[in-house]
């Protein structure tokens, strides 16, 4: 089983249907992900596959484009740590909570690192 890669704000990369299909160097379903984005996300058909080519935000890989502007991603490589669980300022940063109250399951994922640390 592969390991369970998480980024900085608590998505799990690994479990991303961009992430997987870059993995298997699967354009098709790298097409698929750039059609349903760009519907949920409102970016008209802009999106393309290589648009949604990532092999995680925390890794020196490939990064979706979002990547270069997520001020999360910016602050926490700043710090060099793993992700957000693992920052002091984790329960008090508006940043993160403005991100986390839209994605519950991220907020969950780092939770569960922070009981490990």
């Amino acid at each position: 089983m592969a390991k369970k890669l998480i980024a900085y704000c608590g998505l799990v990369c690994s479990a991303c249907d961009a992430y997987k299909a870059t993995q298997k160097n699967d354009m098709a379903a790298l097409g698929r992900v750039a059609k349903q984005w760009s519907q949920e996300y409102g970016y008209g058909d802009s999106l393309t596959a290589k648009d949604c080519i990532c092999d995680g935000c925390t890794t020196n890989g490939r990064k979706i484009g979002h990547c270069n502007d997520c001020k999360i991603r910016a602050c926490a490589a700043a710090m060099d740590i793993p992700n957000c669980a693992h920052c002091v300022d984790f329960d008090t940063c508006q940043t993160l909570d403005g991100f986390l109250v839209n994605v519950p399951d991220a907020r969950t994922t780092l939770e569960a690192v922070r009981l490990t640390l």
